[in-house]
């Protein structure tokens, strides 16, 4: 998003914690160089709030938060803390605006009560949340709608227009996480060591990153022109383009040229949804939106992405190039 901004043209204010890793992608574009940067918690309010209030922003782009499921495990607390108090935190301030803005809230698609059945959820569908990180985000879901209907929904002076985006399983060069398939697939290829793959039955909405990333701004454009467009939306892949893990794993290690993987037995493993699936018809029709890239061509850029700054290609060069591509579609 901060590369896509930036080539946009826009200032800049970003707020985050410093990245985990050497090699993450903030670091490897000179992210701080693209924008007016704050490295700071988003659980610290009053810090949060000078940083909002001093930059006046036209719009606010919220994706700050503890991303994992299987570490919201490990840390409960800690991941209710910031992905719902933290949102808490950045509608509290913006409510304290005296200038428009419109801000967009990314969630998940774990948000929805997940039925395990062949269904495409709504985004009028019930909320809910097996593992903490799911009920972190559902949770602020219900932050996000209190806000908006109590403060935002009838604004007029300043005007503030709140919607969220629900998107699918995001992959794309850069990511580093821990306990994320991509990651875990070029960490084996970079060590030359098996890839471990935990749940390779289980199916996703894979998309990526640019395609939630444009209809994010999309979004927060549409707002501006239309307060009506403040409500929630889905953004992933066609319903019937969808992948097993299994899959995904055999056409990274296609694309990249070289690779192998296992699925051990694994016993007392954290639950973790088999089968998800988003209905985008919503976002299709009234933002006139429609995926570009299918999940094969998802994977292919992504493995690409890697390979390529394997061999030493900047990560700046390529990373803007794919953007330039993506907006040429």
């Amino acid at each position: 998003m901060l590369a896509w901004l930036h080539q946009l043209g826009a200032d800049i204010k970003g707020y985050a914690l410093a990245p985990e890793n050497d090699n993450d992608l903030f670091n490897l574009i000179n992210g701080s160089k693209l924008c007016n940067s704050v490295i700071a918690d988003i659980r610290n309010k009053e810090k949060l709030t000078e940083e909002v209030l001093s930059f006046k922003p036209d719009y606010i782009f919220h994706l700050a938060a503890q991303p994992l499921v299987r570490r919201s495990y490990e840390q409960p607390l800690y991941t209710f803390e910031v992905n719902v108090t933290g949102t808490a935190n950045l509608l509290d301030a913006v409510r304290q605006l005296k200038n428009d803005c419109a801000v967009v809230v990314i969630t998940t698609d774990k948000v929805y009560e997940n039925i395990e059945q062949h269904y495409a959820y709504k985004e009028n569908d019930k909320l809910g949340g097996h593992d903490p990180y799911s009920a972190s985000k559902a949770a602020a879901e219900i932050v996000i709608s209190s806000y908006r209907d109590s403060y935002f929904k009838n604004s007029k002076d300043p005007v503030i227009s709140l919607a969220s985006a629900r998107a699918g399983n995001v992959i794309g060069g850069g990511d580093r996480s821990k306990d994320r398939i991509i990651p875990d697939i070029v960490r084996g290829l970079e060590s030359n060591q098996s890839i471990l793959v935990r749940n390779p039955s289980a199916v996703r909405p894979w998309q990526h990153v640019l395609e939630p990333l444009g209809v994010y701004l999309l979004i927060g454009h549409q707002l501006k022109q239309d307060p009506s467009f403040a409500q929630a939306w889905n953004v992933g892949p066609e319903t019937q383009d969808v992948l097993t893990v299994k899959q995904v794993v055999e056409s990274a290690i296609a694309v990249y040229g070289k690779g192998e993987y296992h699925t051990p037995q694994l016993s007392n493993q954290p639950h973790e949804a088999n089968l998800l699936q988003l209905d985008i018809a919503k976002t299709k029709q009234h933002l006139s939106w429609t995926p570009f890239l299918n999940s094969s061509k998802a994977i292919e850029w992504t493995m690409q992405w890697y390979k390529k700054v394997m061999n030493g290609t900047s990560a700046t060069e390529l990373t803007n190039q794919q953007i330039k591509e993506y907006s040429e579609l």
